[in-house]
């Protein structure tokens, strides 16, 4: 009778009596196990040690004297697990994520909302002492509670055994596939090098890319997340800070790289490109000219100076040549011509 009232009082945790128990392994004698999934998609409820039984299902109300006996410091306990465990998923799973990103999905994995769902399908809510007078509290208490009684079977699942915490990480990682795979499927790849990109196609000397701030960005309180919104703007040629296009993300530099890929399917950007291949041509042909007229400058100095030059010396020499050969100078004595 008895056996029957513990069954009952733990609905689908039975004790292990299929197995043979051996002497050295004191740790199955103490486990409940549950037969299968509770629910059709959730992953098999791994088992706890009985000595840790009364202790997840005692809320601290109810043993306000002693902290060993409620599940309060289990809760402490399994909440650093579940953040552990969700964090190296998520550091594993999207090595591309910023930490803005990855801080919104683990706190999607761990809120109360999620765990206190998970505690409802696996029946954990039903199984704490005097559960409905805590499922007749306010909405967000009784969530809280369901939360808490998650996480303390978590801890409990991790000291139950030597591989609880093997078997604690593999358990929820399996529990949380689903909504991790519904992000890697939904997510928009963040674009890369599209700022550079966009710059290498219209930006030159004396234009300008700005990247603005469109509005204040949006702080999701309770998600561990902010969203920004960026618009990039361009000055240069015909145009005075025409915008080119908007993006939104989990940071200010991946709004920014948002925006400059919706720049890049702008037709104006083709448009400003073009612009921008005039001027190269035209500034090219404007230093070739320079250098043309520098070198025709240059050559027309040295012909310049060589024309200054050759009639001095010309006449130098000539005038050494008459001197050479011209006839002794008549000299006058008296009245009398010496030749």
């Amino acid at each position: 009778m008895a056996g029957s009232d513990k069954k009952r009082k733990h609905g689908d945790f039975h004790p292990q009596s299929a197995k043979k128990v051996h002497r050295d392994d004191p740790y199955s004698r103490k486990h409940h196990r549950s037969e299968g999934p509770v629910s059709d998609g959730l992953p098999h409820l791994p088992s706890i040690s009985e000595e840790y039984w009364n202790i997840v299902f005692t809320h601290p109300s109810q043993a306000p004297q002693d902290p060993q006996a409620s599940y309060d410091r289990l809760e402490f306990l399994g909440d650093a697990y579940l953040e552990l465990y969700a964090t190296q998923l998520i550091f594993n799973r999207f090595p591309d994520f910023e930490v803005g990103k990855m801080s919104q999905l683990r706190e999607t994995l761990v809120r109360n909302e999620t765990i206190g769902q998970y505690a409802s399908l696996y029946g954990l809510d039903k199984q704490l002492k005097n559960y409905k007078q805590f499922q007749n509290s306010p909405g967000h208490v009784w969530l809280k509670i369901k939360g808490d009684v998650f996480e303390a079977y978590v801890a409990a699942v991790v000291l139950s055994s030597p591989d609880g915490a093997d078997t604690a990480k593999r358990w929820l990682h399996e529990l949380w596939e689903p909504k991790v795979q519904a992000v890697a499927t939904s997510t928009t790849p963040k674009p890369k090098k599209t700022k550079e990109e966009l710059a290498k196609k219209i930006l030159m000397k004396g234009t300008k890319i700005n990247y603005v701030d469109e509005k204040a960005p949006v702080v999701h309180y309770g998600q561990g997340r902010e969203e920004y919104f960026v618009g990039v703007y361009f000055n240069g040629f015909a145009w005075e800070n025409q915008y080119l296009g908007s993006g939104r993300g989990s940071s200010r530099v991946e709004a920014g790289l948002f925006a400059a890929a919706e720049a890049l399917k702008n037709p104006l950007v083709d448009q400003i490109a073009r612009e921008k291949t005039k001027a190269l041509a035209r500034r090219e042909k404007y230093a070739e000219a320079v250098k043309d007229k520098g070198v025709q400058k240059e050559h027309d100095f040295g012909r310049a100076n060589a024309e200054v030059v050759e009639p001095a010396s010309v006449t130098e020499s000539r005038e050494s040549q008459a001197s050479a050969e011209a006839p002794p100078a008549k000299q006058l004595q008296g009245s009398h011509v010496v030749v």
